[in-house]
């Protein structure tokens, strides 16, 4: 039998990784995309059920094993329980979108036939390639999200190219007055704090950096290579979100974004040009698919090209940076790619629905498709 769907959509099971919950409280690309994109689904006409950590908020259907987020340091069992009581509980779905790693190479193709898509949030280094490459063997079908990414795995099929969006009315305009450049992202060496305290310095810039700072290769990095370079015109505030995030990067003259790694995406390249805040980065990864040289930032070639650039970095428009956002990056146009992605692929796989699996799972329904829930939770019996 095809399982019912909605009356102008399709029931869509969506499973997000237990770290983090969704939206995040902070730092969490994946988890941020995860909540934009649930909820355009349903914004949509479309019925969505999240299989999440009970501290989640997103206002959709949720369900969940795991109370609370387990956090970057937990093990991995813990996932591998939460992708299992994931995969049991959306057996009356028309699609799965499993955001996990460990999902898609530990279930594979659904139990019902039922279509499973994964995407890929990271770089592809070798292992991740092995990884991608069983779930794809599996029938899994796999999502990119720049151009740059999937150039990095040739043998991998890859059923999409889908760049993340944002909403750019929760980015209001920012000025650019507030005399100083802002980092933005986790301590990294590959995310460049020092190499950004470097250039703003050589650009007579002040400089503010906000950063993840949790793990312990976090905190050793920024005790010996970024600590030691704070002062007066280069400091630290810590890791931030909501509203007060947003305020830092309008008030940026630049977002000084010195990453040497091949970054699959870039959200927070994103944000900033959604405040009108010019960007300057390395072309490393999707970069070159984000800023527009020379109109929306600069693609530079080194440190000194990249001081060079921030000291007439008020040349850029800044509703140019704005208006790239709207064209380009939007939450809408995100949805509108993956749910065409989700009918041919429906379309592809018949669908057979079966018995809604036994209990042990907890379930949040809100009282309408875009208002926050409601209802208390209560356990599927």
């Amino acid at each position: 039998m095809v399982v019912s769907r909605t009356a102008n959509g399709l029931r869509i099971g969506v499973i997000a990784p237990p770290w983090v919950p969704v939206p995040p409280v902070e730092y969490g690309g994946t988890e941020l995309v995860i909540d934009l994109l649930a909820r355009g689904l349903v914004e949509a006409g479309n019925e969505v059920v999240l299989f999440t950590t009970g501290d989640s908020t997103c206002p959709v259907t949720r369900r969940w094993m795991h109370p609370h987020a387990l956090g970057t340091a937990a093990a991995p069992r813990g996932e591998r329980e939460h992708v299992e009581a994931a995969y049991r509980e959306l057996a009356d779905v028309d699609l799965i979108h499993d955001h996990t790693l460990a999902g898609p190479v530990r279930v594979g193709l659904h139990p019902t036939g039922t279509p499973v898509v994964t995407t890929a949030h990271g770089e592809f280094t070798p292992v991740m390639r092995r990884h991608f490459a069983t779930a794809a063997a599996r029938g899994v079908s796999v999502v990119a999200i720049s151009h740059a990414q999937r150039s990095t795995a040739p043998g991998i099929p890859v059923a999409a190219v889908i760049h993340h969006g944002i909403e750019p009315e929760r980015f209001p305009a920012g000025r650019g007055d507030g005399r100083y450049a802002l980092f933005l992202g986790r301590m990294s060496p590959d995310k460049g704090a020092h190499r950004a305290i470097r250039i703003a310095r050589a650009a007579g810039r002040r400089i503010i950096l906000a950063a993840k700072m949790q793990e312990p290769e976090e905190r050793r990095y920024f005790t010996e290579r970024v600590e030691p370079l704070l002062g007066d015109d280069a400091i630290f505030v810590g890791e931030v979100g909501g509203r007060r995030k947003v305020e830092l990067i309008g008030g940026a003259e630049a977002l000084v974004n010195p990453i040497r790694w091949p970054e699959p995406f870039g959200l927070v390249m994103i944000e900033a040009l959604a405040c009108g805040t010019p960007v300057l980065t390395f072309p490393e990864g999707a970069a070159p698919e984000i800023v527009e040289d020379g109109r929306t930032g600069w693609l530079c070639v080194d440190e000194d090209d990249m001081a060079s650039k921030l000291a007439i970095v008020s040349q850029i428009d800044r509703a140019a940076c704005r208006a790239s956002v709207r064209a380009r990056f939007t939450a809408a146009r995100m949805v509108r790619e993956h749910l065409a992605l989700y009918r041919r692929l429906i379309a592809e796989q018949p669908v057979i629905e079966l018995p809604a699996a036994a209990g042990g799972v907890t379930v949040d329904a809100p009282a309408g498709p875009s208002s926050a829930s409601t209802c208390g939770p209560h356990l599927l019996r």
